[in-house]
């Protein structure tokens, strides 16, 4: 990736890093004074997540010329197995981050330099193979056909709509606690597929839906905000 810079083009990059002993051992010898608190995504303080600046104590970083940052969480029940014997000492599950973002920052980007700020951009990675996931929960797990137009077409119509549950949930459903961040398969069972009925009245076309249905309400904000979006130009 440090090869895709040129004189007209800087490419800023963070991603995972392998720990070896070598990186154990750099941690080991970080100071109790080096480690700051993580942020989350909206900038609230991690409540269980440090951060540390490893750069100047991995040889590693300069043999790859990147910026080390390490990060350390307590470790969950299902990680108890796969400690290694450093975390099982220390009491902390540790994960590296790779990155060419040096002491400046980005550029017009305030605090961009900061190891919170590195280590926030970092885990938003997260939401996009969040996304992959989804994406083949709409269909793009199973090709339907051994032809390549087929197939094309069907991958076509599988991000239109993953782009779809996207854009519904951003623009219609962003406040609502349970929808915001639904599963397809959530989505589809409380909004796509409610139970409703399409009847024609007085020259009009009247969804009825069911009183009784738990997302009815949810179904109607979103509608009315999808609605009142100017129309594309």
């Amino acid at each position: 990736m440090q090869g895709l810079n040129t004189a007209r083009r800087t490419v800023r990059f963070t991603v995972g890093w392998k720990i070896t002993e070598t990186d154990e051992s750099a941690i080991a010898k970080l100071p109790a004074d080096a480690w700051q608190a993580a942020v989350r995504q909206d900038g609230q303080v991690h409540p269980h997540a440090q951060v540390a600046e490893l750069t100047g104590l991995d040889e590693r970083a300069a043999a790859w010329g990147v910026r080390l940052l390490v990060r350390r969480v307590k470790p969950s029940a299902r990680d108890a197995r796969q400690l290694t014997d450093l975390e099982k000492q220390t009491g902390w599950k540790y994960a590296i981050i790779a990155t060419n973002l040096g002491p400046r920052g980005l550029r017009g980007v305030g605090g961009s330099h900061q190891l919170a700020f590195i280590d926030a951009v970092h885990r938003d990675h997260a939401e996009v193979e969040d996304r992959v996931r989804t994406n083949k929960a709409m269909g793009l797990r199973n090709l339907p056909s051994k032809t390549w137009n087929v197939n094309v077409g069907w991958i076509l119509a599988c991000n239109i709509a993953a782009d779809l549950d996207a854009w519904t949930r951003l623009l219609g459903l962003h406040d609502d606690a349970e929808l915001a961040r639904a599963e397809p398969q959530t989505l589809r069972y409380c909004l796509w597929h409610l139970p409703a009925r399409l009847i024609s009245h007085a020259r009009q076309r009247i969804l009825k839906i069911s009183a009784t249905w738990p997302w009815s309400g949810a179904f109607l904000t979103c509608w009315q905000r999808l609605c009142a979006l100017p129309a594309p130009i």
